[in-house]
């Protein structure tokens, strides 16, 4: 388990039963993970969207006698990393949290197996749709664009609307077998419809997201989390991202003739001058 403040906060919300009310408010705290220890209990009911006597009832249910306790608990063990933060204009310390997300990320990485288990889901898929709408339409669209250079048939879903669960059953007839979803804060409703949607049609349903608590995980078979910063006035997801770039990896790596492909790629993209060297 990671032993930054959001991999601490997890590990203190794990084996817990948590009610949706709750789980908002776990969701909230790992969003952000730096500041919670400071918070009080009012400020975090504010950011999760809920009642302060939710936060109180959050709080016993972890096992605390309520959320001074809960707090007191979350400043003894901030890492001394998040204390160095401190001092750093609102722009360093945006990027000071990215750099905390993707060390992270590595930690998560540590184990390869979620993500080799997603590659070989994806590789496997003929075709492999691509979801992501909103916030994570771009992280959706960045992966399809260079997953279509070694993968036969991907079709991006970066669009919402009454046409999405059509090409979500066009996938699944032309045999498709897994889905792979991007779901950023703030979640559209339609995602979370569209993957209760796509495992009723017999996909299995790969997730980037930015929490194990996302609204998206009860609907995902895979959910591997990358957490997005929320230090600027509109989130950034730099692990999204990158993890998007590991599983492209990991797929590539499920693919036999991905290298040929891309040396195929390579040879028609010089023949037609499409790149400036």
């Amino acid at each position: 388990m990671s032993d930054s403040p959001a991999g601490r906060l997890q590990a203190l919300f794990e084996g817990h039963r948590l009610t949706p009310t709750q789980r908002r408010i776990a969701h909230c705290m790992v969003r952000r993970a730096a500041d919670v220890p400071f918070l009080s209990s009012v400020e975090l009911a504010e950011l999760a969207g809920v009642s302060q006597p939710s936060v109180t009832r959050f709080a016993v249910a972890l096992g605390f006698d309520g959320y001074p306790a809960l707090r007191k608990h979350l400043r003894e063990s901030v890492p001394v990393a998040a204390e160095e933060a401190t001092g750093h204009n609102e722009y360093q310390q945006a990027v000071l949290a990215e750099i905390e997300n993707l060390r992270h990320l590595a930690e998560l990485l540590a184990d390869p197996a979620p993500v080799e288990r997603a590659g070989r889901l994806l590789a496997g898929s003929r075709p492999l749709p691509v979801l992501g709408l909103r916030a994570a339409s771009s992280q959706a669209r960045g992966f399809a664009y260079f997953a279509a250079k070694v993968h036969p048939d991907v079709r991006l879903l970066d669009e919402g609307g009454s046409m999405l669960t059509d090409r979500i059953d066009a996938a699944v007839r032309a045999g498709a077998t897994a889905l792979l979803c991007f779901a950023l804060p703030r979640h559209p409703r339609e995602v979370v419809e569209a993957l209760e949607y796509a495992r009723s049609a017999g996909l299995t349903v790969v997730t980037v997201a930015e929490s194990a608590f996302a609204p998206v995980a009860a609907h995902s078979d895979l959910l591997i989390p990358a957490a997005v910063g929320t230090g600027l006035a509109f989130d950034t997801a730099c692990a999204p991202m990158l993890l998007g770039r590991v599983l492209l990896e990991a797929m590539a790596d499920g693919l036999p003739d991905a290298q040929s492909r891309l040396e195929e790629f390579d040879a028609k993209a010089a023949a037609r001058g499409l790149f400036v060297d």
